[in-house]
């Protein structure tokens, strides 16, 4: 009976003493390292730099010099160039239009048979006014004493008057019968045709409407920030005007020219509050096979897109615009590896960069790689330098 009260005693020893051995016997843990805190980053090492600043805008090219064709005569069309068509072209001096010059024809003969008879009669008053002064020589009385009559002084003048108005109207005719042959004004296109053949034309009838095309424009709105950055009022002569790059899209294919700021409209637009400054193009219409480049045609009426080239800055760092925080602070990582955050002060600024001129020094290592939270002293690690 004894034995049997003892013995779940001893077995509850035995298992004690077993544990005690096993614990005791055990191997310690081995220490796991300590995680790394520092988050990793991408830097930018910057130095102070020029920098080129660009303006953006946009347009529609227009021609530099447009004319509405009007009839200063009357008269029905007789021929039509086979040029003065909607999209045709011409050079300076060529025949549009000619309208009936027989009238004109006419009259200028009219005006001439009138000037030949002013002429003979003016001739027969002079040869009469020497006559009379010989006349009244032989009185043997000073000639200033002559009166005007006797020497035929008046009917001399009315003579030459005759003759001075019908030399006007021979002039006149002469420019009437002219007109009734519409040169082209300059190197052009035709933009509008409203007269053909046969059709009869009164004075002021609007005939067409053409446009030159050796150069084209485009008026390019700014807001007074964007004017600062070209800043024309420096520039003395047209040399030195800023160049322009304008881009379009046509048919699908992505097409740029180059052109010339030229002038600023110099007024503020009432309904905007912007600025014009106007672009032009040289030979907008040469195209691939008459100029080196493969350039291809700037239509009139496309709508473009500007790049203007700016003034240059100096000792500026040109800070990527993701890397500039809230509060106008950068993240740098200083000689300990741990974040600081430097205010800075922001002279410009594009799509991609703010330039800073005051706040950084060069060498200094910009944190450019995204961040959760920017916290002042956090332990960074520069894993890789971003150009």
């Amino acid at each position: 009976m004894l034995k049997k009260m003892f013995m779940p005693a001893a077995v509850l020893a035995v298992a004690g003493v077993i544990s005690v051995l096993i614990t005791v016997s055990r191997p310690a843990p081995a220490k796991l390292a300590s995680p790394d805190t520092a988050v990793a980053v991408k830097t930018l090492v910057l130095n102070a730099q020029s920098a080129d600043l660009h303006v953006e805008s946009q347009g529609t090219v227009l021609p530099r010099t447009s004319t509405r064709l009007i009839s200063e005569v009357s008269g029905a069309v007789l021929s039509v160039s086979p040029e003065f068509v909607v999209g045709g072209t011409f050079n300076k001096g060529d025949v549009l239009l000619q309208l009936d010059p027989t009238d004109y024809e006419v009259a200028l003969q009219r005006a001439e048979a009138r000037l030949i008879s002013m002429n003979a009669q003016y001739s027969f008053e002079l040869a009469r006014a020497t006559q009379a002064e010989k006349e009244w020589a032989m009185t043997g009385r000073p000639k200033e004493e002559a009166p005007l009559l006797a020497l035929r002084k008046p009917y001399l003048a009315e003579a030459r008057a005759n003759v001075l108005q019908a030399e006007a109207e021979v002039k006149q005719a002469k420019l009437k019968l002219a007109r009734t042959t519409i040169r082209a004004p300059y190197l052009g296109m035709v933009a509008a045709k409203t007269v053909d053949i046969g059709q009869y034309v009164t004075v002021a009838s609007p005939l067409g409407e053409i446009f030159a095309i050796d150069f084209a424009e485009v008026r390019l709105p700014l807001t007074e920030k964007d004017l600062a950055r070209v800043d024309i009022s420096s520039h003395i002569n047209d040399s030195a005007m800023p160049e322009v790059s304008l881009s379009a899209t046509v048919a699908g294919q992505p097409l740029q020219w180059s052109a010339k700021i030229v002038r600023s409209e110099g007024v503020v637009d009432q309904q905007n509050r912007a600025y014009y400054l106007v672009a032009r193009i040289s030979d907008p219409y040469v195209v691939a096979d008459q100029q080196p480049g493969n350039r291809q045609a700037l239509l009139m009426g496309t709508f473009v897109r500007a790049d203007i080239k700016g003034k240059v800055i100096d000792n500026v760092f040109a800070v990527p615009r993701h890397a500039l925080l809230e509060g106008n602070r950068v993240p740098l990582v200083d000689g300990d590896k741990r974040l600081r955050l430097t205010p800075v002060e922001a002279t410009y600024s594009d799509h991609d960069f703010y330039y800073v001129h005051s706040g950084l020094e060069d060498g200094v290592e910009v944190i450019v790689s995204a961040m959760g939270a920017a916290i002042e002293g956090m332990l960074v690690k520069p894993v890789g330098s971003a150009n």
